[in-house]
């Protein structure tokens, strides 16, 4: 095998051509688990997709929640294509060998996105915090320029930290194993190869999880706690559903994205009580699915979406309908001609 060495603070890094991902070589009934991953793929397409255009040609959802909305469906996009294409693509032609740069560039876009959708939700959470806590100041507070700058602040912040701690894998040296034990070219089972000392690689990849993944968790907690205490000051009971009943759709997408990354967390690094094979699985179910759940939840629990996307069906069903009677008119006046 050859290896490009490049010298870098005087010290030779090896590099290797590419790494094997070996995730799923043990699992059982894999044809089945790849058949649903692709209904995902395409669930988490259409849908965000449709949320996207019905939002974007609704001049009245052109608010701040909705933005923020616009905001999570694109994250769900980009996040699943990051990884259920090369996944399929890994077992439809049987070849796991993915090469160092394009590794590099899988592993920056997943971490983008993953801390994209965790910070995604955090501003959901702020919408509705400002909404319920701050009703008289939402309009001046929470405007369409204050919320497309906290998107443009996230998206910064996600695309400089990943440059970053991707950017400390090339400091790396890989000379032993190249088997990535993973569902994709995950950042840890990747430095973990690595023959010299990845000490920084470790700390950034601890300190991030917590930064990117406890910070936004705890700011959604301490926003619901607050909201809490503002509902429950509230006289009328009819305005305390209303108002948590706006939050319900949020709760679930929350509880959908951190749920399962804790418990296997806590399960994996705790307690160890896990399996390898289950965990890589447990992971990518927990990667992909949120992006799946994410569009259908708002469609179904958001009143303006879900009053819009039925509206786009029946205009699209009574356009049908039209084209269809416009055709049969003109075949019976083709017919007379002809009798004639």
């Amino acid at each position: 095998m050859s290896f490009l060495r490049t010298v870098l603070n005087d010290s030779v890094i090896i590099r290797p051509p590419g790494f094997y991902i070996i995730g799923f070589q043990s699992f059982p009934y894999i044809s089945v688990y790849f058949i649903f991953l692709a209904f995902v793929y395409v669930v988490t397409v259409l849908f965000n997709c449709l949320v996207i255009c019905v939002i974007a040609f609704n001049h009245r959802l052109h608010t701040p929640k909705f933005l923020a909305v616009v905001n999570l469906a694109v994250i769900d996009v980009f996040l699943n294509t990051c990884t259920i294409p090369s996944m399929i693509k890994i077992f439809l032609i049987k070849d796991n060998f993915i090469p160092f740069n394009l590794c590099l560039v899988q592993m920056f876009f997943y971490y983008v996105f993953g801390t994209l959708e965790s910070y995604a939700l955090a501003v959901l959470a702020y919408d509705r915090l400002i909404a319920i806590c701050f009703p008289l100041r939402q309009n001046s507070v929470n405007t369409l320029r204050s919320m497309s700058c906290i998107v443009g602040l996230t998206w910064s912040f996600a695309l400089g930290v990943t440059a970053f701690t991707t950017g400390i894998i090339t400091r790396l040296s890989f000379c032993n194993s190249l088997r990535v034990f993973s569902y994709f070219c995950d950042y840890a089972p990747v430095f973990r190869l690595a023959c010299n000392d990845y000490t920084m690689q470790w700390f950034a990849a601890s300190f991030l999880t917590v930064l990117l993944l406890g910070g936004p968790f705890i700011f959604i907690l301490l926003s619901y706690v607050t909201i809490l205490v503002t509902v429950f000051r509230m006289k009328s009971l009819d305005s305390r559903v209303k108002a948590l009943a706006t939050c319900v759709e949020h709760i679930i997408l929350v509880a959908v994205f951190y749920i399962p990354l804790l418990v296997i967390f806590m399960i994996g690094f705790y307690l160890r009580l896990i399996d390898p094979d289950q965990r890589v699985l447990s992971l990518s179910l927990a990667s992909c699915l949120p992006p799946c759940i994410n569009p259908i939840v708002y469609s179904l629990k958001t009143k303006e979406i879900k009053v819009r996307v039925l509206a786009f069906v029946r205009k699209k069903k009574l356009a049908h309908k039209l084209h269809a009677n416009k055709k049969k008119l003109e075949d019976k006046l083709e017919v007379n001609e002809t009798q004639q």
